[in-house]
């Protein structure tokens, strides 16, 4: 079993710096193999999760009905919960940790309506994924990219219900230079049941991602810097160590890809077999934010030999990552004689009621919220070629944007300007029947949490842009099968393509990269978009603060009053009373090979 602690940020301090005042974990002999030859060996288990993004219950809010899909996974801490608690059981009297690595209070409607709806920072009221995972009684969790959508505030109040520490090594108080979170504790675990058995201190490091700077520059310029993950890790380790850590385990929110999606203005966005390469002293990785599933990955440390072991539980819950270790004591140091790592999925097991009961009030508000009826839909409106046709759905948000930031510049220097509009295909299911439109029909069309923005581009810098979004499509020669299922480049995600209303263009996907904008002229028009000429482009926050790495978009912005993008959708939907495409739909960009449509 583990212990866990309400203490307060000090208290949880004074862990990381005398490891000796810990709390012990209870726990019975690990009925190892005993040499004759040597010491007796024990064994430790750490679970990890990651990613989970506001999944407490396996339910779909967009759906309004059990989660599912193509792989039969399930979601959720609830689920989470069952599989913990079987192997505590099944470990009863041995030490079991339980860490997190990051995304947690963001990404689905349930954690959206407490940061929004009813913040937690007005209210007062617990927020579900603190109930859902105290319940469970993790050791620590590691701050995510997404911890920070909804500013410090929220964030602190979050952190403040936890009865566990949230770590952050690389977080800098800009003004103090200090770290802004707890970069780690050492907690001192006992192995066996008696009191006469063991300790071994086991330290925890929390490295979260540098591109919070670009992600939520909003909320966190001038107040935040984000050191480089593998830097910090070098710092803290030999700290760690030095103050007693016999084991030493990083919670990294990063993947393993050693590649960014943005800039290399920024440290690496995703570290994780760097840092294991890099820097000694490492026993073990969890990691998160690519949504992998790595279920045991060995990493040689250049430095030592040593095998690092690392792993990443894939998202939202549905998998629980296992690591085991054997240790022995030699010579008074702990030695790890063997370490591995398996994967469990969560479909195997019901949900934990107790975690069910902790959040079941807040979950049946959320659902009831997303029930609401906002419009009447005149016809059944999908997203589900939204990616390669231009679609009435995705120009259903261009629609909006571009009337809320034309309204709001009126009267300005900037009125006379054509506005464009910048939207990406977030989701291949979401669907306006025909009929009633809920907030989750909308919720479920716009899945971010963005926030609209305008800045001014010119001619040449619009075509730009557009060349760097055709990337997205894989070169299909002319005369070949184009197979929709296909058509896109699998390391370039959906939220990485945009499509852009106010012009009319071709995508020629037969032509080489760079080279695909073979049409780009004013609507209704052959004339050619002028390199010189000047737009207004509404576009999200993530967008502008350079999230995908888009050329010529991180300007300063001429419209920013922190307006979310989904509730302006929901707004508007609500004020017409009817969503009929003959109001907004303009077909105004089409794939092409030798100027031949493709679809």
């Amino acid at each position: 079993m583990t212990s866990s602690s309400g203490a307060s940020r000090r208290q949880v301090l004074a862990v990381a710096a005398a490891a000796a005042t810990a709390p012990l974990i209870a726990g019975a002999p690990a009925r190892a193999a005993e040499s004759s030859k040597g010491p007796k060996t024990w064994d430790l288990t750490v679970l990890g999760t990651s990613d989970t993004h506001g999944n407490v219950y396996n339910w779909d809010y967009y759906k309004d009905a059990e989660y599912d899909d193509s792989k039969h996974n399930d979601v959720g801490v609830a689920k989470l919960a069952t599989l913990v608690n079987q192997i505590r059981a099944e470990r009863k009297g041995k030490a079991t940790l339980v860490l997190d690595a990051g995304d947690t209070i963001q990404g689905t409607p349930l954690a959206t309506y407490y940061a929004k709806q009813e913040p937690i920072t007005t209210t007062g009221e617990t927020h579900p994924m603190a109930n859902a995972m105290n319940v469970l009684k993790y050791d620590a969790v590691t701050l995510g990219n997404h911890e920070f959508n909804y500013g410090l505030p929220l964030l602190a109040k979050w952190i403040g219900q936890l009865g566990f520490p949230a770590l952050a090594a690389n977080a800098i108080n800009e003004a103090t230079g200090k770290p802004a979170f707890l970069p780690y504790v050492i907690k001192k675990v006992r192995l066996g049941s008696g009191y006469d058995s063991p300790t071994i201190k086991v330290g925890i490091l929390g490295l979260t991602n540098p591109g919070v700077a670009i992600w939520d520059k909003g909320n966190v310029e001038g107040k935040l810097i984000f050191a480089d993950m593998i830097a910090t890790a070098a710092k803290w380790v030999p700290v760690m160590r030095d103050r007693g850590a016999d084991l030493v385990i990083i919670s990294a929110h990063g993947g393993d890809s050693g590649t960014s999606s943005y800039g290399p203005e920024l440290p690496n966005e995703n570290p994780v077999a760097l840092i294991a390469q890099q820097v000694p002293g490492i026993d073990a990785i969890l990691f998160g934010h690519a949504h992998n599933e790595v279920v045991e990955k060995f990493v040689t440390n250049t430095a030592t030999g040593a095998q690092v072991l690392t792993a990443e539980p894939s998202k939202w819950g549905q998998r629980l990552t296992r690591m085991d270790f054997s240790v022995r004591k030699v010579k008074g140091r702990w030695t790890v004689v063997s370490k591995s790592a398996t994967m469990l999925n969560t479909n195997t097991v019901v949900e934990d009621p107790a975690v069910l009961a902790a959040v079941r009030g807040q979950h049946t508000k959320t659902v009831d919220y997303v029930n609401k009826v906002v419009a009447q839909s005149s016809v059944e409106l999908s997203a589900a070629e939204s990616r390669y046709k231009d679609t009435p759905i995705l120009d259903f948000i261009n629609h909006v944007q571009t009337e809320v930031v034309g309204k709001a510049l009126a009267g300005t220097a900037y009125a006379g300007l054509p506005v464009l509009s910048i939207a990406a295909p977030f989701s291949r299911t979401a669907v306006f029947p025909q009929g009633d439109v809920r907030i989750r029909d909308v919720a479920g069309l716009y899945v971010f949490d963005n926030t609209l923005e305008a800045v001014v581009l010119t001619g040449a810098e619009v075509k730009a842009y557009l060349e760097y979004s055709a990337k997205y499509f894989v070169t299909v020669a002319v005369g070949a099968t184009v197979d929709p299922a296909t058509i896109s480049d699998p390391l370039v995600p959906d939220y990485n393509y945009d499509v852009i209303s106010g012009v009319d263009y071709d995508i020629d996907i037969s032509k080489p990269v760079g080279q695909r904008i073979t049409r780009l002229v004013l609507p209704g028009t052959d004339t050619p978009v002028a390199a010189d000429a000047q737009f207004v482009i509404a576009v999200n926050n993530y967008r502008r603060s350079g999230g995908g790495n888009f050329p010529g978009i991180v300007k300063t912005q001429v419209y920013n009053q922190q307006q979310e993008i989904r509730q302006l959708l929901i707004d508007w939907a609500q004020a017409k009373g009817v969503i009929d495409p003959a109001d907004f739909f303009v077909p105004n960009w089409k794939l092409v090979r030798e100027g031949v449509p493709v679809f």
